[in-house]
């Protein structure tokens, strides 16, 4: 099942709850059915808040918010942690003020609360070191700690697989779920994922939204795989298909340190996928992945230059670690409009004169295949006292547009075909003509 938590309006817009769904729909990850937003929750949360009260298992409280404000500051100042202790939980409500209040549970005073984690283990916490936290807001609204509580009540959830930023919340949760005498789900919290420097990932280790990858050329299945890989292991494995995931995972094998988010390893693995798609599957993809920095300039082209893709991907794929590597490679055989080229022209001019001479050469080719390019080239630089290198980055240079584009020369011809590069030759001499 999925469930969106967008009680929080500033973070949970329309976009943000795009963004959730449309990473999980390219990694793969299907949830049956509709998925639940929690904000229409909202009456059955508060009408737990109000049971708990009328069981006196919780009460109005009716502190100011500049009076919180003014004990958080308080303890700050005295370098002490601030915990929140309610002048109103033992007061009777014909003492209430004319502020709005809020409900809050009743924490237990004494004693420990103990949670059976199934990643970090027993862990106990005395009572004393809890507040007595907001279930409810003086406008109506229940916080994220009842929410997420009734909630997984309701939907029956039996294990909560958490980052453990969130195992401190688990003890004041499990005071909610006592109190309505609910059956608590068993708690399991996963380090965070740290950037290669062991720094809290952030925007500066690189990609933090999902559909980025997807953007930047990696396979859902390679995230997949390298995500699980993250924190939980089966032995040396690196690479689990995702029916081994379903078979080996355990919760027991999941690290309590962080693991370090590693692109090194994460483009090992992309390769690895990648190395195992066809040629035809490696073509769709550019053609049709959403969102690649390679759709732009493939979407609209000609079939003609889609043959030449795919034979620039069987030539050009060894190696590659990801969908926008591959892209880069093939970009030079696309159909799109001749450059004027800039201060090339200058070395355009001065082999002028060979271009000339090579255009018959590829002109007579019969089958343009790699050892006929190869052959005639090798003659074409004997029959002029040349070697390849003397005019091989020229004639680079006039047919990929660019002085590092990948492949050899022979395959960039036969990658082209003869037809296209008699035309980018001849378009090169045309533009340094005058």
């Amino acid at each position: 099942m999925l469930r969106i938590e967008d009680t929080d309006e500033k973070r949970s817009s329309e976009a943000a709850i795009d963004a959730i769904l449309q990473g999980l729909d390219w990694l793969g990850l299907k949830h049956d059915g509709n998925y639940v937003l929690q904000s229409k929750n909202l009456a059955r949360h508060a009408q737990v808040a109000q049971e708990l009260l009328a069981n006196n298992k919780a009460y109005l409280c009716y502190t100011a918010a500049e009076e919180l404000d003014e004990m958080r500051q308080a303890a700050e100042k005295k370098g002490e942690v601030f915990r929140f202790k309610s002048s109103w939980r033992d007061k009777a409500q014909s003492q209430a003020s004319t502020t709005k209040p809020v409900i809050r549970i009743k924490a237990p005073l004494e004693g420990e609360i103990v949670i059976k984690d199934l990643v970090q283990g027993e862990v106990r916490v005395s009572s004393k070191e809890l507040d007595d936290l907001v279930m409810l807001r003086s406008d109506g609204t229940p916080t994220y700690m009842l929410a997420v509580v009734v909630d997984d009540h309701d939907m029956e959830i039996t294990h909560v697989i958490r980052g453990d930023d969130h195992f401190t919340n688990a003890f004041r949760q499990q005071v909610i779920y006592e109190a309505m005498g609910w059956k608590v789900p068993q708690f399991a919290h996963i380090p965070l994922i740290h950037g290669a420097d062991g720094a809290k990932m952030s925007k500066r280790h690189g990609a933090t939204s999902v559909i980025e990858y997807q953007q930047m050329g990696y396979l859902p299945e390679a995230m997949r795989n390298y995500l699980l890989r993250l924190g939980w292991s089966h032995g040396d494995a690196e690479i689990i298909s995702d029916a081994q995931a379903a078979e080996w995972f355990n919760l027991e094998k999941v690290g309590k340190s962080p693991a370090r988010f590693d692109f090194v390893k994460l483009n090992h693995v992309n390769k690895h996928y990648l190395g195992n798609k066809t040629d035809d599957e490696l073509l769709d993809l550019l053609l049709n992945t959403k969102g690649g920095l390679w759709l732009s300039s493939i979407e609209n082209t000609t079939e003609e230059a889609k043959k030449r893709i795919k034979k620039a991907i069987k030539s050009l794929r060894v190696g590659i670690s990801t969908l926008d590597e591959l892209s880069a490679r093939v970009e030079p055989y696309l159909d799109k409009s001749r450059p004027n080229f800039g201060e090339e022209k200058t070395i355009i001019r001065e082999k002028k004169s060979i271009l000339e001479n090579l255009l018959p050469k590829i002109s007579a080719l019969e089958n343009c295949n790699h050892d006929e390019i190869k052959n005639t080239l090798n003659n074409f630089a004997t029959e002029n006292n040349l070697k390849i290198k003397d005019f091989g980055p020229i004639l680079r240079l006039v047919l990929t547009f660019s002085a590092s584009s990948s492949g050899g020369i022979f395959d960039v011809i036969e990658i082209l075909g003869k037809e296209e590069a008699i035309k980018r030759i001849q378009n090169a001499l045309d533009t340094v003509a005058n």
